[in-house]
């Protein structure tokens, strides 16, 4: 019988990013990968020193570093970096608004992301709304997965940039069309191309019917890795063969889905 973690095995999945206000990220230790990144969802979801280090000893782990806020600010208030282990490495973003202060927000990115690296050379960046000067960093680009990543990957190889590039995208691994709206239809629903798309007040889970439900399963294949283990691990394949050095998951029906 296939378990989920031979599932996640045979998708060619290089890690996993795990969402502390879902799920216990302690449990990372049970997933059939090496690898995970932990993103953040607010100062009071963040892992203890502690659960970081634990989990450090036995994999590679990656923090979500917001640098507009407070206490991960290179340029202010950084007191939540200084207690971060250094066996935990780093993903710097701008960070999602929804986290985030109106004063956080107006801060600069650019200065802020230029001054995180100088403390961690090895750092990845998130490239979502700062596309430019993640690129302009020079390190690992974290780029969330759409219908463009595949084109815009080769274009990067083509034109000579030899970086890093790691995909990050929802993972669904069945190809039950309601399981797959349940789990991504309102994600992908907030894509703008996707957004201008659907009907006026559509609903976005299983329960999507006609045009909508056309427009949110095609755009669940742009935006997520949704499908048999085999179909995932084909794109997965093909996002490889396009340039992308690592892809990452997001299990988006849960941990669970993604455990042995």
């Amino acid at each position: 019988m296939l378990t989920s973690g031979d599932a996640v095995a045979r998708t060619g999945l290089d890690a996993a990013a795990l969402k502390p206000a879902e799920c216990d990220v302690r449990r990372a230790t049970e997933l059939p990968l090496d690898a995970i990144t932990i993103d953040y969802e607010g100062r009071e979801h963040l892992p203890d020193e502690a659960t970081l280090e634990t989990l450090a000893a036995e994999m590679d782990v990656r923090l979500t570093i917001p640098v507009r806020a407070d206490g991960f600010d290179p340029l202010g208030d950084d007191a939540v970096l200084d207690g971060l282990p250094a066996s935990v490495g780093r993903v710097l973003v701008a960070g999602h608004p929804a986290y985030l202060t109106d004063r956080e927000r107006k801060r600069t990115v650019a200065p802020r992301l230029g001054a995180a690296l100088a403390d961690a050379p090895d750092a990845w960046v998130g490239t979502e709304s700062v596309e430019r000067v993640a690129m302009a960093t020079g390190a690992t680009q974290f780029e969330l997965l759409t219908r463009s990543t595949t084109r815009d990957l080769r274009g990067l190889r083509a034109a000579g940039f030899d970086g890093t590039v790691a995909v990050y995208a929802p993972t669904v691994l069945t190809d039950d069309e309601d399981a797959v709206l349940d789990a991504v239809g309102g994600y992908v629903a907030r894509r703008n191309a996707v957004a201008s798309a659907l009907p006026e007040g559509a609903a976005t889970d299983a329960s999507a019917t006609g045009r909508a439900r056309e427009v949110l399963l095609a755009a669940s294949d742009d935006f997520a890795l949704v499908g048999t283990p085999e179909e995932v691990g084909e794109t997965v394949g093909d996002l490889k063969a396009a340039g992308a050095d690592l892809v990452v998951g997001y299990p988006a029906r849960g941990i669970e889905s993604f455990l042995g």
